[in-house]
């Protein structure tokens, strides 16, 4: 399960004993809510249909294949759709073939989405097998879905911007600059990530 509000609290407070900027963000913006993702193929596949397009063209999408293919969208009914039957529910040539990557590694079994790697980075190198997939994805995945509690998207550009504001640094860090101010706050970064997207925003910061 995803990580709960009284973890996330508990990790943040954590990270504010020792850090005190954190511990201020905390003041001014308050405790950010829990973002919770159900685990499984369906949200992996929910994450493909809305790339780079709204929310609302994506639960357009998602409410058609929904119709097409029954509310579980199950992977082995999904294979057997043709090209124009997936693009009449919206997905474009490119995201038919990151939904098939998907539903042919779940398939197949050569993709076990309820006994992921314990080790995050074996996770996430796990999940970007799929196409379509990156690395923030993964990582998404893996903090939201699975509750995983330090893990640290640092090529986030909300992140970026969340943790220069709370920090109060002249400028947003790099990822990489990003990825070295989050090591001390091990094991909790998870926490830390969500505490950024909430604070990215905040005109009060």
């Amino acid at each position: 399960m995803g990580m709960t509000s009284e973890r996330l609290r508990l990790s943040l407070d954590k990270i504010a004993e020792q850090e005190p900027a954190i511990s201020r963000a905390l003041a001014v913006a308050g405790y950010p809510d829990a973002r919770i993702r159900p685990t499984g193929y369906r949200t992996l596949l929910r994450t493909i249909v809305g790339q780079q397009v709204s929310v609302a063209a994506a639960a357009s999408v998602w409410t058609k294949l929904e119709t097409l293919l029954g509310e579980d969208i199950p992977p082995d009914l999904l294979l057997e759709q043709d090209f124009d039957t997936l693009r009449a529910c919206g997905l474009s040539r490119q995201k038919q073939g990151y939904a098939r990557s998907l539903c042919e590694l779940v398939v197949n079994d050569d993709l076990d989405l309820a006994n992921l790697p314990q080790d995050d980075e074996a996770a996430i190198a796990e999940l970007i097998r799929i196409k379509g997939i990156g690395r923030w994805s993964a990582e998404i995945y893996l903090l939201f879905a699975e509750g995983r509690e330090d893990i640290w998207p640092a090529g986030d550009l909300a992140v970026q911007v969340g943790i220069g504001k709370i920090l109060g640094l002249p400028e947003r860090p790099s990822e990489k600059e990003t990825r070295l101010l989050a090591e001390s706050w091990r094991p909790h970064r998870g926490a830390a990530a969500i505490l950024t997207w909430h604070c990215c925003n905040n005109p009060a910061l």
